[in-house]
């Protein structure tokens, strides 16, 4: 799953590599939750448009947003014919920007955040969709939500899901709603190559949201008493070709 990403990257980087026409200028966020706006890039009259909308998807048939579950994810196999999804993997596919991402891994001493990024640093991004929900006094709110898939071998170590990550080359099919279908956009739903993130470890600081700085990403020494830690070990001296994850 994905439950918080950063997005730290300068906003003339994000356009460059998204190729939007817009020219947003938004500051460094290092701890995005749920319900707080992301930003979202998407197919409008032709050309590819930068938005700001909230996460946490709400269907435009839902009557009462208050009652309805928060759909932050969205299950790549089964999105195409969940109600929740259906119409916005037809209609309303996007890609959100993000520098970064957190997961956190379940160990006898409790959960172990990671930061979890592209290894060459750069940006990337995620598989997205979107809607519009219309309130009975004609106010319009966008949401989206993320699409994740079962994870690749490197995050496989730290949970068994993760975001859908879309390279350039792909940008455009998956965008283009009128002329590539559901079936066609599924194909491109996959893991992302085992060497393409790397995780690490960090500390608490992120579970708290408020916290939102640079400073939450220092990495931390993992206790010899993680399962992550001899994993690692163990990997390393049995194969010196096999992925370090930290």
């Amino acid at each position: 799953m994905c439950g918080r990403l950063a997005l730290t990257t300068p906003p003339d980087a994000v356009r460059d590599f998204f190729s939007y026409t817009d020219q947003p200028n938004f500051p460094a966020r290092y701890n995005i939750a749920p319900t707080q706006p992301i930003a979202t890039v998407r197919y409008e009259y032709g050309k590819r448009r930068f938005h700001l909308l909230r996460w946490g998807l709400i269907p435009s048939w839902v009557k009462d947003p208050a009652s309805f579950t928060l759909l932050i994810n969205a299950r790549a196999e089964t999105a195409a014919e969940k109600p929740s999804f259906r119409a916005a993997m037809r209609h309303h596919r996007c890609l959100i920007p993000a520098s970064g991402f957190y997961e956190w891994r379940r160990t006898p001493e409790g959960k172990q955040p990671f930061w979890i990024h592209p290894a060459d640093g750069e940006i990337m991004a995620f598989a997205g969709l979107w809607d519009t929900w219309c309130d009975p006094d004609g106010g319009d709110m966008d949401s989206g939500a993320i699409l994740t898939i079962g994870s690749n071998r490197m995050m496989s170590a730290i949970h068994h899901r993760m975001p859908v990550i879309l390279k350039p080359d792909s940008f455009e099919t998956w965008l283009d709603t009128a002329n590539v279908n559901v079936r066609e956009a599924k194909k491109m739903l996959r893991p992302i190559e085992d060497d393409y993130l790397v995780a690490t470890p960090i500390s608490n600081r992120v579970n708290k949201v408020v916290n939102d700085d640079a400073s939450i990403l220092e990495p931390v020494e993992l206790s010899e008493k993680s399962p992550q830690s001899k994993q690692a070990k163990s990997e390393n001296k049995t194969d010196k070709n096999q992925l370090d994850l930290f």
